[in-house]
């Protein structure tokens, strides 16, 4: 009984071996430079960048006034070169950066007690109680 089962299956085994030795793939060893290390962890950051800018709400309620739908702009976005995603990373960093205005309100209350408490110092005013005039 085993001769009958070792003929096919050494035939199995054979083939088998054949298999994976075709499927298998050479190793290339190259050296890689640190401006090419570099450039690429850029490009990824690029394109990280450029996605959150998409991913944005105020940005997704602007494509979809003007009729864009934000799953085809991020599709769009992938499919660009690494040259084109560079340039539009660039615009961003040049765009002006906006805020919730919490700092510039700060800043003037800020200015105006200053100006106001040297004005009180001063004996022009009289409007904070800790002040000897």
């Amino acid at each position: 009984m085993l001769r009958r089962i070792a003929r096919p299956m050494s035939f199995l085994l054979i083939f088998s071996f054949l298999l994976l030795d075709l499927s298998a793939h050479n190793a290339r060893a190259a050296l890689v430079t640190t401006e090419s290390a570099v450039q690429a962890v850029r490009q990824q950051g690029d394109r990280e960048r450029a996605a959150a800018f998409l991913g944005r709400d105020e940005i997704r309620q602007a494509m979809v006034g003007q009729g864009i739908d934000p799953k085809e702009a991020l599709a769009r976005l992938d499919a660009l070169s690494d040259a084109e995603v560079s340039r539009i990373a660039k615009v961003l960093d040049q765009l002006p950066a906006g805020g919730d205005g919490i700092g510039a309100v700060v800043g003037a209350a800020v200015l105006i007690f200053l100006v106001l408490l040297v004005t009180d110092i001063l004996g022009l005013t009289h409007v904070f109680s800790f002040v000897n005039h």
